[in-house]
Order: C-alpha cells, then structure tokens, then sequence
C-alpha cells in the first residue's frame, strides 16, 4: 500500500517513516510538511492511503480534508492527533476521516489502521473515544441527525458506551449479563437504526452527535 505522510515535524515523519519501514505492507511514496501541500501530493503520486496530522500551520489537517473533497478525492485519509484536540477530531468526522490515531499508536496498531481504511472501513483508537466521551466539547453536524436515532433504546446506548471503550462481542456479553447471541442483535440493530455499516463509524456518529454525552 502506498502511504502519503503529512506531518509538520520532521522528526514526527522520520520516525514513522522507520517504523513503517519495518513493514513490508506499506510504502512512504511521498511527504508533506503542511495542509496546503497534500492535494498537490496527492495529484502526483497517487497515495493508497493518506496518514495526516490534524494540527499543522497554514493549512490544518480538517482544512486539508476539505480541500480533498472539493476535488472529489475518495482515498481514505487517517488522522493523527493529540489528546488536547479533541473538538478537531470531532470536526474530522464531520470532513470525512477513516481513521483517527494518537500518536503514540504502536507500528502494529498503525498498520492494522492502514489496512483497515484501504478495505473501506473505519478504524478509532479505544483510548481516543474514551477521551473524547469524558466531557469534551460536542461539535455540531451540519446535517440533521438522523430519526433513527431516537429509535435507539436504553439497552441498545448502553451496548454502544461499551463498544466506544472498545468491548467485544463477548466482552459485552459478561459486562451486561446477556448472552453473546442477544449481544449480536443489539449490535445489528443499533448499526441499522444509525444508518452504518461498521461498529466503528457507529461510535464516531454517536459521538458526534451527542448520543453518549
């Protein structure tokens, strides 16, 4: 897979670029130091992947996500971020991230989210989800949120905490006294009623929205 690498430090970039180095998964094809230099990058070489930081000078990773979707640029794109903003991650949802990762994510994680965003799926770190449901600031959609979910019942929100801290199936089950099965539909049926296909994006919607809060 081929990687387009957007970070503003340079030391940032070259340690992942020697971790992924380490991978024979995934190729750094190109560099950028800042948002307004992804799109040309992008043009040129075609990226697979794009792993972008969302805090950057001139013109900010959300900035650049904009930018991509404006020229009609499908190639999932994962977010780098921090702890301190949080608020931006919420903001990527709404622009249109696969992917969003700490930067202290281990070469495994990183790759597994590579993967994961080239299949057509979403990938979030447990860690940031938690972060991102302990108090911080909700970001307001643009869009309506969808009627389905109020549908949503006390059981199926209290399934959807636990898959946002990252629980399993099964892991689900024990904590909730309920068999794996009767797990299995409350997942299917919160995924149908949010309008999402993978329990990830499931998340990232009830987060932005405010399901959770």
């Amino acid at each position: 897979m081929k990687l387009l690498l957007v970070d503003d430090q340079t030391l940032v970039r070259e340690g992942i670029k020697s971790l992924l180095a380490l991978s024979d998964k995934v190729r750094v094809v190109a560099e950028a130091c800042d948002g307004t230099q992804v799109l040309p990058q992008m043009t040129a070489h075609r990226p697979d992947v794009v792993l972008l930081d969302i805090s950057m000078p001139k013109m900010n990773g959300i900035e650049a996500l904009q930018q991509l979707s404006a020229h009609h640029m499908t190639t999932p794109v994962i977010i780098l971020t921090t702890f301190d903003d949080s608020e931006l991650v919420l903001k990527g949802i709404q622009a249109g991230a696969k992917g969003y990762l700490l930067k202290d994510v281990s070469l495994d994680s990183l790759i597994n989210a590579i993967e994961t965003v080239y299949r057509g799926e979403t990938m979030v770190q447990p860690a940031l989800t938690e972060r991102l449901l302990q108090g911080v600031s909700k970001v307001q959609s643009d869009f309506a949120a969808p009627a389905e979910v109020e549908a949503l019942t006390p059981k199926e929100i209290e399934v959807l905490r636990l898959m946002a801290s990252g629980y399993s199936n099964k892991e689900i089950s024990s904590a909730l006294f309920k068999s794996e099965g009767t797990i299995k539909n409350h997942v299917s049926n919160l995924l149908a009623k949010l309008g999402v296909r993978d329990r990830t994006r499931a998340v990232l919607l009830a987060i932005e929205k405010g399901i959770l809060g």
